[in-house]
């Protein structure tokens, strides 16, 4: 997401963020109304599945984006559909493609991605987020729906899997996975964030109890299974590592979900290095864009701007020792193979290196 979802794409003179977080007396809520288009295989909403059609638009910084990137990456959708990365900051407009030559996305060839949004929606009024899929042809964004991308990769896209591609929503455990899912998300995906947007130590206070209490339920049942669902890795754990993979260089401090570092939990921590170890996860995380994107973009609660050294992250490559509670990373498929060139991290970004 950009500015998580509430600063509005506008033209004024001042594009400061301040004020685009934090709302004074009130808990945090996260506005959730997305482009909801969506790409399938029989075109119904008039953008059929094409291989080399659609760019992908995820910032690595954002934990909404990082998910489609790992799926992406999991399933071998690289030459189906490309990947433009923009940089760890932005204004209140929008996320800018800094890091390419010339500040501009090299296939679309846009210095925002409001310029994508404004293409779909002249003078869109909502969060310009990522992650977000653009039409090539058209340079109009076609879904910036982020629990559905990656859904709709599993399954609308299946034809372009790569060979031992693993079924990251098992049928057997679809269920299940919807109930998980939903904790996840309204207590730990976006409970971190309602602790760091309250506007109130009331609603701070609210935040941080349910965050922990479904921090401490998924340490307990994590330290009786490898994986969140079953014996193999599902959707469910890439939406909780892109969580934990931030919470000790962001979350801990910044948002002040202090309780205790997830180095101190011992089921939560091993999982996460398990994962983080896993071809297609940790591969993808570049710490410092993380720590760059919420330090300094996020003015309402850090207005120096200051981005902090730490946490030192080499401890990401320690052995964890969950390969004793059983489980098949990848079920009967395969792991990814090396990173492409064009999309490893940025030497001296991931861990401890």
């Amino acid at each position: 997401m950009t500015t998580e979802g509430t600063a509005q794409a506008n033209g004024s003179g001042d594009h400061s963020t301040k004020g685009s977080y934090v709302t004074g007396g009130t808990e945090y809520t996260r506005d959730t109304n997305y482009i909801e288009t969506r790409i399938t295989r029989d075109g119904r909403d008039g953008y059929p599945v094409e291989a080399g059609r659609y760019r992908l638009v995820a910032a690595r910084a954002c934990p909404w984006a990082n998910r489609t990137i790992i799926v992406r990456r999991l399933l071998g959708l690289e030459d189906a559909i490309s990947l433009g990365l923009p940089g760890p900051t932005h204004d209140a407009r929008s996320w800018t493609f800094d890091l390419d030559p010339d500040g501009r996305d090299p296939v679309l060839g846009i210095e925002r991605l409001q310029e994508a949004f404004f293409k779909r929606v002249p003078g869109y009024q909502r969060g310009i987020t990522v992650p977000a899929i653009v039409d090539i042809p058209t340079g109009a964004v076609v879904t910036n729906n982020f629990p559905q991308i990656t859904l709709d990769f599993s399954t609308e896209w299946k034809d372009f899997h790569r060979e031992g591609a693993p079924d990251l929503l098992p049928a057997e455990h679809l269920e299940e996975m919807e109930q998980v899912n939903k904790r996840i998300f309204t207590e730990v995906n976006n409970g971190v964030y309602r602790c760091g947007f309250a506007g109130s130590q009331e609603a701070y206070n609210a935040a941080y109890d349910r965050l922990w209490t479904a921090m401490d339920w998924l340490e307990d049942r994590l330290s009786k299974q490898r994986y969140l669902i079953g014996d193999t890795i599902t959707e469910a754990d890439v939406r909780l590592f892109t969580t934990l993979v931030r919470f000790d260089p962001v979350y801990h401090g910044h948002f002040k979900c202090n309780r205790n570092k997830l180095t101190e939990m011992p089921a939560l921590w091993g999982y996460a290095r398990d994962l983080f170890q896993t071809p297609g996860f940790g591969d993808t995380v570049d710490f410092e864009q993380i720590k760059a994107h919420y330090y300094i973009v996020h003015e309402d609660i850090n207005p120096t701007g200051i981005v902090p050294q730490g946490p030192d992250t080499s401890n990401w490559l320690s052995g964890h020792g969950r390969e004793a509670l059983g489980g098949r990373p990848f079920g009967n498929g395969t792991p990814p193979g090396p990173v492409r060139e064009s999309e490893r991290v940025a030497p001296g970004h991931g861990a401890g290196n």
